[in-house]
């Protein structure tokens, strides 16, 4: 039997969750593939791109906890660490 006492569906507060998870998945997929750039310094540069490739971990995960803060443009700040960590890719390995 179906309760006529529950309330109705929090709509705004589903949208901010929608919101919230869309957001965490572009950043989480963005931090995903710089610590994937990070191994390669890792495995194929030498003793400056293993330094590199440390200094990059660190600043994906400052730059991932900025950008969940950031809410709907929160990809920016990984996105720009991924372009560096491309860049030391392509100058160190």
């Amino acid at each position: 039997m179906s309760n006529e006492t529950a309330p109705a569906m929090d709509y705004d507060s589903h949208e901010r969750t929608y919101e919230g998870f869309i957001n965490f998945s572009k950043v989480g997929t963005i931090a995903v593939l710089n610590i994937v750039l990070c191994l390669i310094l890792f495995s194929f540069g030498g003793t400056t791109a293993v330094v590199f490739g440390a200094l990059m971990v660190l600043a994906t995960i400052v730059a991932s906890g900025i950008g969940v803060a950031l809410g709907a443009n929160g990809w920016v700040p990984p996105a720009v660490i991924f372009g560096l960590t491309g860049v030391l890719c392509i100058l160190l390995v």
